[in-house]
């Protein structure tokens, strides 16, 4: 069982950053690809980002590709979502999510065993 957390939600500017963290309890936590979705009001829940185990591999929405970098700190069970230059369109409650895979990762929602409460992030323009 995995529990996550996220935190670093927040209201910002157009232009301005972003650190979001998902703390995730479990002593297996390394060997999960960990991913970012996030589902603003009236929309499907999307991809965002996904960072396999040992954090070899990285994969983004196109949306984000360039701005957002995903990383993780196995050491602390946490990964992160840097996210720079922010737009209004980023507006949305953001999910971190845990895949039980040491090989793949996915940018499928139901590939995902674990989901955090969500955490809001507001960009005004």
């Amino acid at each position: 069982q995995v529990q996550l957390v996220e935190s670093g939600g927040g209201l910002v500017q157009a232009g301005g950053s972003l650190r979001l963290s998902c703390a995730a309890s479990g002593r297996t936590f390394r060997t999960y690809a960990m991913g970012w979705f996030r589902q603003a009001p009236g929309k499907e829940r999307d991809f965002v980002a996904v960072i396999t185990w040992r954090g070899g591999s990285t994969d983004y929405a196109g949306s984000v590709r360039g701005r957002f970098t995903i990383s993780r700190d196995d050491a602390k069970n946490t990964v992160y979502l840097q996210m720079n230059s922010l737009k209004p369109e980023d507006t949305a409650v953001y999910y971190c999510a845990a895949m039980r895979s040491v090989t793949t990762a996915s940018r499928v929602a139901r590939a995902y065993d674990y989901w955090g409460q969500g955490t809001q992030v507001t960009v005004s323009s």
